[in-house]
């Protein structure tokens, strides 16, 4: 068999059903080979987008979702999508052509230690030195991709190679890996702790969305009686409907949730990776007992300064948790979920506020209640990075898990639109929309003309204020009302739309987004809105609630 059929066989066997990418002459042997296979292979415009469609799809089906480039060029294309996945713990595997290798030991033609790049930004990276090789190569990718903590892993076939003939190494097959248990003296030991706390608090994180964590962690606040405030990126571990539910922290320092923190002397953090967002915005108040809960122990921080380290399958240790307080008797909670609620009514209020504000521009806070009110529970937002992503993180809240996606390990410009995309392929029952600043979406535009020509329906929403906002909005904080020049031109968004043979829309007044939301998930195929946001609010918000300490 030639080496390159083997490597397709090989990705079947993990049940690879798409790969996104931008092939290249180096690559044209295994293009070939997936013609005959049933992986479908997505075409995309750049790269970066490729990876970032590979990122999301990982997230959303928890599988390792698969992007290809060339030598070169194409390879540093994917490193931003690459580093983004691993950072988010996204499981992607990424697949690089190569120089042949009677040319790699000297100066050549788009020749350059590609392995060596990857490796900072990556679980594992390895290029194929031998053909039968193959089988392990693939088979070690996507184990490590998708185990826990996941990330990115980096492949590379050089083309000589992938011309081999190789005979007597068939596919490997995948065999579940389980996670162990958390340590049964870990999990008493937080019991202990937990039960001794006068005002103790769940922080969930990241690792908390998992569909069985989420489930045992709702099942532990009830046991407890204690409510749970998530991360930017643990939206959705407890509904937004539950009394348990407090909400998001980390917008600002004096935000209601924050403030809460401030005065509770337990964190039971679930799933929470230091990556997301640092202790030193949000641990305040020294003096606190730490109850970390991961799949890693917890990375040594001087404002996280773990009491007890419980390490293993978060599920796993929540339900162990549970176990123990039946077994001790406690029948009734020990804290009472009630003292909570003027707290939660009082976020609830907030998010309220401008729901009946019709001016124009729109105010941040108003489009969100309209978006939230227009999508269902299942159905996805991602948000980009920049000014929105702050108030995406505040006010846009979930039912379930992994409903809003949020790029808040690495923070990369550019990730919305074409993750998109990655989100309406492994979910295509649901409404996808994705909001991006006018900077941000301009970083990846050429893949409008990937998801017309898929023809798929996502939804994207360019917020329009013709700078880079959020920088804005820090300096202003920072240099007393000073910023530097960031300010830049747009094009017609809803006429760029319709060059795409896209459908567009660009609003003239906030009474127009319900219907114009309406309209565009009708459609066959993508749709844009632009609107213009009044950012003046950035401000208003950081002297109502203190100042502005979350990180971009």
């Amino acid at each position: 068999m030639k080496a390159s059929d083997l490597f397709v066989k090989c990705l079947e066997e993990e049940g690879v059903e798409r790969i996104f990418g931008v092939p290249g002459e180096e690559n044209a042997d295994t293009m070939i080979s997936l013609i005959d296979s049933k992986i479908e292979f997505v075409l995309c415009r750049h790269e970066q987008a490729a990876a970032f469609m590979a990122d999301v799809y990982g997230r959303l089906t928890g599988k390792a979702g698969v992007c290809l480039a060339t030598l070169g060029p194409g390879a540093t294309n994917l490193v931003t999508g690459i580093a983004d996945a691993n950072m988010d713990r996204a499981p992607v595997v990424g697949i690089i052509g190569q120089a042949g290798t009677y040319r790699l030991h000297k100066e050549s033609h788009q020749n350059m230690d590609s392995i060596a790049m990857f490796r900072p930004i990556t679980k594992w990276a390895q290029t194929v030195s031998n053909a039968g090789a193959i089988p392990e190569i693939v088979r070690k990718a996507f184990k490590t991709a998708e185990a826990e903590k996941p990330g990115a892993v980096m492949i590379e076939l050089p083309e000589d190679l992938a011309k081999h003939q190789v005979e007597g190494r068939p596919p490997l097959k995948p065999v579940r890996t389980r996670r162990p248990g958390a340590d049964h003296k870990a999990v008493k030991e937080a019991v202990d702790v937990i039960l001794k706390a006068k005002r103790p608090m769940i922080l969930a994180g990241n690792g908390a969305i998992r569909k069985r964590a989420a489930k045992q962690l709702e099942i532990m606040a009830e046991k407890l009686g204690v409510g749970v405030i998530n991360t930017f990126m643990g939206k959705g571990a407890v509904p937004r409907s539950s009394k348990y539910c407090l909400f998001t922290m980390g917008l600002q320092g004096k935000d209601h949730a924050n403030v809460y923190i401030d005065k509770c002397d337990t964190i039971i953090s679930v799933g929470y990776d230091l990556v997301e967002y640092s202790p030193s915005h949000w641990n305040k108040t020294p003096g606190k007992h730490m109850v970390h809960i991961d799949f890693w122990p917890a990375e040594i921080d001087s404002d996280y300064d773990v009491t007890v380290d419980v390490q293993g399958d978060i599920a796993d240790a929540l339900w162990q948790i549970n176990e123990e307080l039946d077994s001790r008797g406690i029948k009734e909670p020990p804290f009472n979920i009630d003292d909570v609620q003027p707290l939660r009514q009082t976020i609830l209020d907030d998010f309220a506020m401008e729901k009946d504000d019709t001016s124009f521009p729109m105010k941040p806070q108003k489009v969100l209640w309209d978006v939230r009110e227009f999508l269902g529970p299942e159905d996805i937002v991602l948000s980009d990075v920049g000014a929105h992503k702050m108030w995406i993180s505040r006010y846009y809240q979930c039912d379930t898990p992994n409903t809003c996606l949020i790029s808040n390990g690495f923070c990369t410009m550019g990730f919305a639109m074409p993750g998109s995309i990655g989100a309406k392929i492994a979910k295509p029952d649901s409404k996808v929309l994705a909001i991006n600043g006018d900077a941000g979406f301009m970083m990846n535009v050429q893949d409008m003309e990937t998801a017309a020509r898929l023809g798929i329906n996502v939804v994207w929403m360019v917020w329009c204020d013709g700078e880079y906002g959020l920088i804005k909005w820090k300096q202003q904080n920072q240099f007393d009302g000073k910023h530097s020049a960031l300010a830049f031109t747009n094009p017609d968004f809803a006429a760029m739309a319709n060059a795409f043979g896209i459908w567009g829309r660009n609003l003239e007044s906030a009474e127009e987004l319900p219907a114009a939301l309406e309209e565009a998930f009708k459609q066959k195929g993508p749709a844009l809105i632009a609107l213009p946001i009044d950012y003046s609010e950035n401000v208003k918000m950081t002297r109502r609630l203190g100042e502005l300490e979350a990180v971009i």
